[in-house]
C-alpha cells in the first residue's frame, strides 16, 4: 500500500492540473467572446450614430438643393421634412433645420423625455421641391434663349427669293455688258447712255442717302424734343419743294410725279396740325427710350453692317436694271426688281429692329446687358423668319388699316357710300391684332412666331389699358416721314443734275432716288423704333419695373378723365 501512494498521488495532481488548465482555457475564451461583443456593439452604435448624423445633414438641406430633390426623388420620400419647432422653443437660424439628435450613451440609455403632441405633417417634400424647382429663376431666363427657328416657311422662301434674285441679277448684268461689248447697234448706244446719264446719278443718290440716314439718327439721339417737329414740317417743305421742281420742267412723266409729290405734302402739312396735341407724349416717351442706349457703346454696328450691304445690293441691282433694258418684258423686269428690292431692305430694317429690341427687351425685363453681336447672329438665323414674313405683311397691314380709319372718318350718318366702313375697320383691326410691328419684341425676347408674338403683346396692351396709349404713338409716323425727306432731297439733287445733262431720264432718276433715299434712310431709323416699342412693351409686361417712371400712367389716367381725346378711330368693343 504504502508504495502506490505516491503512483496515486501524482495522477491525482495531473488531473486537478489538467482541470486547471481547461478552466483557464475556457475563462480566455469568454473573455475574447466579451471582447468581440463589446467591440461589436460599440461599432454598431457607431454606424447608428454616423447615419443620423447624416439625416440630420440631409434635412438641414434647402428643399430646393439638387441633392435633397435626387435623394428624395429616387428613394421615394425617405427623408422627409420635419415637423416645425415647438412654439415655446427658440427659433434657429433656419426654420427647416430639426433640432440637434442628442446620441444615447452605449450600455446606458437616459430615461425619454415627454415629447410633445405631434404637430399636423407638412405635405411631402417631393412635390413641394419639385414646385418650388419649376419656379427658379433659371428657369424663367432658359426662356429667353430659345433654339427654334421661326416661321421656318417664310424663311426658306426669303432664301429661296433671294438666291434667285442674285442669279437674275448676275443673269442681267451679263445681258447688260455682252450688248454693251458684243453688239453694234442701239442696244449698244442706249447701254452706253444709261451708263453715262444716270448710274452717276443713282449712285450719288446711295451715297447722299447713307449720310442722310446717320444724319437723322443722330441728330434724333441728341435732340430728340427738336427733332420731331423738325421732321414734321421739313418733310412737308421738301415734298412740296421737290413736287413744284418736278412740274416746272414741263414733261408729262415729271408732271405726274411732281403732283404725286404736292397731294403727299398737303397731307403731311394736315397731319402735322392733327397730331399737334400728341407730340409732348411721344416727345416724352421717345426721351425715356433712348436712355439706354447710352449703356451699349456697339449697339449701332448692325445699322452700319445692313447700310454697308444695302449699299452694295443697290449698286448690284442697278446693274441689274440696266441689263433688263436688253432683255425681254423691261417694264415687268424692273417692276419685279423693285418689289424683290422692296422686300430685301425692310428684312434688312426688322433685322435691325430685332437685334436692338432683343438687347433693350433683355435691359428692361432681367436687367442684362447682353451682347449686342450675338443678338445680331439671333437675329440672322433662328428669327429671320418671323422678319421676313412681318417685313412682307406689317407696311401692307399698317397701310390698309389707315385707309379703313380714314374712311370711319369721312363717314357720315346716312351716306350710302360709306355703310361698310365700320365693317372695314373691324376687319383691319381683326388683322392687325394678329399682325402688327410691335411682335417684334416678344420675337426678339422669347423666340416666338409672329403671329402669336401680335397676339401676346396686344394682349398685354389690353390688360393693361394701354391700347389707345400706343395707338396714339407716332413714332412709326416720324420714321416714315424722315424716310419720305430723305427721298426728296435725294430727288431734288438727282433731277437737278440730270436735267442738266439728260432731260429724258429726268422722271426716271426721280423715281429711284427717292425710292433709294427713302428705303436706305428707313434702315437707320430701326433705332429708335425698337427703343419705343421696347419701352411701351415691356412696360405693358411690368409696369412696376424700377426703369419706368409715371409717364405712361399718367396718360392714362389723363385719358380715362377726359382731358385727353385720343382722335384715332376705333372699333368698339360691344361691336367687335
Amino acid at each position: 500500500m504504502g508504495a502506490t501512494d505516491p503512483v496515486k498521488l501524482k495522477a491525482v495532481e495531473e488531473r486537478e492540473n489538467r482541470g486547471e488548465e481547461k478552466t483557464e482555457k475556457k475563462k480566455k475564451k469568454k473573455k475574447q467572446r466579451g471582447v468581440k461583443a463589446n467591440d461589436e456593439e460599440e461599432g454598431g452604435d457607431k454606424d447608428e450614430l454616423n447615419h443620423h448624423r447624416f439625416l440630420a445633414n440631409l434635412n438641414r438641406l434647402n428643399p430646393t438643393n439638387p441633392l435633397r430633390i435626387i435623394v428624395n426623388n429616387g428613394g421615394g420620400g425617405r427623408f422627409t421634412t420635419p415637423p416645425p419647432p415647438n412654439p415655446a422653443q427658440p427659433l434657429r437660424s433656419s426654420s427647416r433645420a430639426p433640432p440637434p439628435i442628442q446620441t444615447p450613451p452605449v450600455r446606458a440609455p437616459p430615461p425619454e423625455e415627454p415629447q410633445p403632441p405631434p404637430s399636423p405633417s407638412p405635405p411631402p417634400l417631393q412635390h413641394q421641391s419639385r414646385s418650388l424647382f419649376s419656379q427658379t429663376p433659371q428657369e424663367t431666363l432658359a426662356s429667353l434663349n430659345s433654339s427654334k427657328y421661326t416661321n421656318k416657311f417664310f424663311l426658306f422662301l426669303f432664301i429661296l427669293h433671294k438666291i434667285a434674285a442674285i442669279g437674275f441679277v448676275c443673269f442681267l448684268v451679263f445681258r447688260g455688258v455682252q450688248g454693251l461689248i458684243g453688239s453694234n447697234g442701239s442696244v449698244k448706244r442706249k447701254e452706253q447712255r444709261i451708263l453715262r446719264f444716270l448710274l452717276p446719278q443713282v449712285e450719288a443718290a446711295s451715297l447722299l442717302s447713307i449720310v442722310l440716314a446717320f444724319s437723322w439718327q443722330m441728330a434724333i439721339r441728341l435732340w430728340p424734343e427738336f427733332m420731331i417737329h423738325f421732321i414734321l414740317w421739313s418733310t412737308f417743305l421738301m415734298s412740296l419743294s421737290s413736287g413744284i421742281l418736278l412740274l416746272c420742267f414741263q414733261m408729262p412723266a415729271t408732271d405726274g410725279v411732281g403732283v404725286s409729290l404736292i397731294a403727299f405734302s398737303i397731307g403731311n402739312g394736315l397731319y402735322a396740325c392733327w397730331v399737334t396735341r400728341r407730340i409732348k407724349f411721344c416727345t416724352k416717351i421717345l426721351v425715356k427710350s433712348l436712355e439706354p442706349v447710352s449703356k451699349f457703346s456697339d449697339l449701332n454696328l448692325p445699322t452700319y453692317y445692313m447700310l454697308a450691304a444695302g449699299f452694295f445690293w443697290m449698286s448690284l441691282w442697278i446693274f441689274g436694271v440696266i441689263g433688263a433694258l436688253n432683255f425681254y418684258f423691261p417694264p415687268l423686269v424692273i417692276i419685279g426688281l423693285v418689289l424683290s428690292l422692296a422686300w430685301t431692305t425692310e428684312v434688312m430694317r426688322n433685322v435691325v429692329n430685332l437685334t436692338v429690341s432683343r438687347v433693350i427687351a433683355l435691359f428692361y425685363l432681367r436687367g442684362m446687358q447682353s451682347s449686342t453681336r450675338f443678338s445680331f447672329q439671333r437675329a440672322l438665323s433662328r428669327n429671320l423668319g418671323s422678319a421676313c414674313l412681318g417685313s412682307l405683311f406689317v407696311p401692307t397691314i399698317e397701310a390698309l388699316r389707315i385707309v379703313a380709319r380714314g374712311l370711319n372718318l369721312l363717314k357720315g350718318e346716312d351716306e350710302f357710300m360709306f355703310c361698310c366702313a365700320n365693317c372695314c375697320l373691324k376687319l383691319m383691326t381683326f388683322i392687325f391684332e394678329h399682325g402688327n410691328g410691335w411682335a417684334f419684341v416678344q420675337i426678339a425676347a422669347y423666340g416666338k412666331g409672329f403671329v402669336r408674338a401680335s397676339q401676346d403683346t396686344w394682349k398685354l396692351f389690353e390688360d393693361v389699358d394701354m391700347v389707345e396709349v400706343v395707338d396714339a404713338d407716332i413714332t412709326s409716323s416720324i420714321c416714315f416721314l424722315t424716310g419720305i425727306c430723305s427721298g426728296c432731297v435725294c430727288v431734288i439733287v438727282a433731277v437737278a443734275w440730270t436735267h442738266t445733262v439728260y432731260k429724258p431720264f429726268t422722271a426716271t432718276i426721280s423715281l429711284l432716288a427717292f425710292f433709294i433715299g427713302y428705303l436706305m434712310t428707313r434702315i437707320s431709323m430701326a433705332l429708335p423704333h425698337a427703343c419705343v416699342s421696347c419701352y411701351y412693351a415691356c412696360y405693358a409686361e411690368n409696369p412696376e419695373s424700377r426703369f419706368f417712371d409715371e409717364t405712361i400712367k399718367d396718360r392714362q389716367a389723363l385719358i380715362k378723365n377726359g382731358r385727353v381725346v385720343v382722335h384715332t378711330p376705333r372699333v368698339r368693343r360691344a361691336l367687335a
